[in-house]
């Protein structure tokens, strides 16, 4: 970073339907959250600026509290990068606030731990209203038969058997630091929190832990899963529509505002 040079943080909030991912694809015809984000930062900056987020969400993932930083130049009042991106993005993304960080705050590595809420619309109707917000199933769950499987997930673990196809991480070993699987009427909920995550790794468990809770799997399957190492043996990679990332932690001495959770029956959010 040079002399002069500002580091900015960005809470961004995104409906990840209709982008292809965070990640900039140029050769793809569908938008990237990021390309969207630059794009606006860059204007308001008044020079071309590039972003660096906390953990990459695939396409059709959504985010409340996405962390990304930048560089720059350019002086700004903290509001003016908030508002100025807001009057130049989609709707579907908006900045929730900027703050200034020292030269050694990385949004990825800085970051201890990140997590993720996987949403499910547990009833015989599918919802037009929650159509790409929340997963659609169908058959009944068994939230807590679910919430008892995914406790064997907790610490540092090998997720190899929940890892997606093409992920470049160097390691499968992951530490979980929770799963709750909890209901509120038709809503069903999976919160998960670890110090990162493998590609799909959250969708790959969700579709296991659909077979225990239609009661295809006893409970204790998902360890024989997680101990065999193989994606083969776990179930399906559930639908993106259900995803978001709900917040990353970050050590207590860049002092990073939270941003509450939007939608008022994931009580969880507020744990």
């Amino acid at each position: 970073m040079n002399i002069g040079t500002s580091r900015i943080a960005l809470c961004i909030e995104y409906q990840g339907t209709n982008f292809n991912g965070w990640q900039a694809q140029r050769s793809e015809a569908l938008a990237t959250i990021q390309e969207e984000l630059e794009r606006a930062v860059s204007q308001v900056a008044n020079q071309q600026v590039r972003l660096h987020c906390a953990g990459r969400t695939d396409r059709g993932v959504h985010a409340s509290a996405q962390i990304v930083h930048f560089d720059t130049d350019s002086v700004r009042p903290l509001k003016a990068w908030v508002r100025g991106c807001n009057a130049l993005l989609l709707p579907q993304i908006r900045v929730r606030w900027a703050k200034a960080m020292p030269a050694e705050f990385h949004a990825r590595f800085s970051a201890i731990s990140r997590r993720y809420a996987y949403l499910i619309y547990n009833h015989q109707v599918r919802s037009g209203l929650l159509h790409s917000l929340a997963h659609w199933h169908y058959k009944v769950l068994d939230e807590q038969a679910m919430h008892e499987a995914a406790q064997c997930l907790l610490g540092e673990l090998d997720f190899s058997s929940f890892r997606g196809a093409g992920c470049q991480s160097s390691t499968s070993m992951r530490y979980v630091n929770h799963v709750r699987v909890e209901r509120e009427g038709d809503f069903i909920w999976v919160d998960i929190k670890a110090n990162a995550f493998l590609l799909h790794m959250v969708r790959n468990i969700v579709g296991s832990l659909f077979e225990v809770g239609e009661g295809l799997r006893d409970p204790k399957w998902l360890k024989q899963v997680l101990e065999q190492k193989d994606r083969n043996a776990a179930g399906i990679t559930a639908s993106a529509d259900g995803l978001y990332l709900l917040e990353v932690d970050y050590p207590d001495q860049y002092e990073l505002p939270k941003s509450p959770w939007l939608m008022p029956f994931f009580k969880g959010a507020q744990v």
